[in-house]
């Protein structure tokens, strides 16, 4: 089934009754070529929207209730604005992790009904989990006019998400989906939300994403463990150098001198964040001069460092990305997202891929008696209303 604005619109209407035209808000899942893991560390990441997205259709109630019902669930969920709590369901949180913030300053004067639905695949790493966040939250700041930024958007969803959700994710993904550029990546500067918009020109290579079907649930990983351990190094460091507020602050120089002799596991994680900033860096001169080989060969390091250094990678990603690492056709591949399990992210040239996706299907079940799925990845806009100017939305 192809969901378009007037066929959510009439979902809409047949579960929360009436007649009136919802707002229909669509906000995209995101790819990062490079910089995993930076950005909690105020580092720098290089993410871009992709054509997959959570949808968020909204109407205003006369009371109090917050009636939610997600499509892909086929399941609803119901409170009210003074008792919003987190749900034994999964889904609900982020809505109501977002609607919790805005209730924090009394926002929302009234109950709203949400509708949602998405296309972006769930445990894969691309980030469906803000996407909802971001598209509820475009939703209520145009109806309920409040005048948010896109980047003060990205900060309150990222709140939601370390609250409601429990995980203490940066604000990349939430400012990739808001901020996102058709064929162009964001080199975003995760401490000041500085940012710039890199043409990705990739010269008829396609970006690509092979996903192991291991489902990499953050909140239950060691996620958190990481950013402890990225955390802790700093402390080590800023014992001796005061100025350092984040690893975006340390040089290897230091990590040598003040964290090696401590605990060796903990140098590791730092040594690989210190190490990918600078990577991302070098990377984005690469796209500036057309360089993508340069590029490719950066992704692989990536990997080696995510699977050797700060290990969250998993048996089935890194097959994945073996098995690819001497084809001609692939330019670079790695793991993308939080790690244990998710999606890797390869650039591959246009006339490879379904051959390369033949032999790895085969391949893969073989090996670890999974089956593997794929998306080819386009680069599109970020958050925004849905108008019937966009009429093939979703394809189900």
């Amino acid at each position: 089934m192809e969901l378009n604005e007037k066929n959510i619109a009439g979902v809409f209407r047949t579960f929360f009754g009436g007649e009136d035209e919802p707002l229909i808000v669509c906000s995209p899942g995101r790819v990062n070529i490079i910089g995993e893991h930076t950005d909690y560390n105020q580092g720098f990441v290089l993410p871009a929207a992709i054509d997959k997205a959570a949808y968020v259709a909204m109407s205003k109630r006369d009371d109090d209730v917050i009636s939610l019902y997600a499509c892909d669930f086929k399941e609803e969920y119901e409170t009210t604005l003074d008792a919003i709590s987190k749900s034994e369901k999964h889904w609900p949180n982020y809505i109501l992790g977002v609607i919790d913030q805005l209730q924090k300053s009394n926002a929302l004067l009234c109950g709203v009904n949400i509708l949602l639905v998405s296309d972006i695949p769930i445990g894969a790493g691309l980030s469906s989990s803000a996407a909802l966040e971001c598209a509820t939250l475009f939703a209520l700041n145009e109806m309920f006019d409040l005048h948010l930024t896109k980047a003060e958007m990205a900060h309150i969803a990222q709140n939601a998400e370390h609250e409601f959700a429990g995980v203490k994710c940066g604000v990349m993904d939430m400012f990739a989906s808001l901020f996102g550029k058709k064929d162009h990546v964001i080199n975003l500067d995760c401490r000041s939300l500085l940012y710039e918009y890199i043409p990705l020109d990739l010269h008829g290579y396609k970006i690509v994403l092979l996903n192991t079907n291991v489902p990499h649930k953050l909140s239950a990983s060691e996620y958190n463990i990481r950013r402890g351990q990225c955390e802790q190094g700093v402390e080590w460091v800023k014992e001796h150098v005061p100025s350092v507020m984040a690893l975006r602050d340390v040089s290897m120089e230091m990590l040598d001198k003040y964290v090696l002799p401590k605990d060796r596991l903990i140098y590791q994680r730092c040594k690989y964040v210190t190490e990918e900033n600078n990577r991302l860096l070098h990377a984005c001169s690469d796209l500036k001069h057309g360089n993508v080989h340069e590029l490719g060969r950066k992704m692989f390091a990536t990997h080696e460092g995510l699977r050797y250094q700060y290990g969250v990678s998993c048996s089935e990603l890194d097959f994945l990305v073996d098995y690819v690492k001497d084809n001609d056709a692939v330019l670079g591949a790695r793991m993308m997202g939080g790690g244990f399990g998710g999606c890797t992210i390869n650039i591959i040239k246009e006339e490879a891929i379904q051959g390369i996706i033949d032999e790895l299907v085969i391949a893969y079940k073989a090996a670890t008696g999974l089956p593997l799925s794929y998306y080819i990845a386009s680069v599109g806009d970020g958050t925004r209303v849905v108008s019937e100017t966009e009429p093939e939305l979703i394809t189900r």
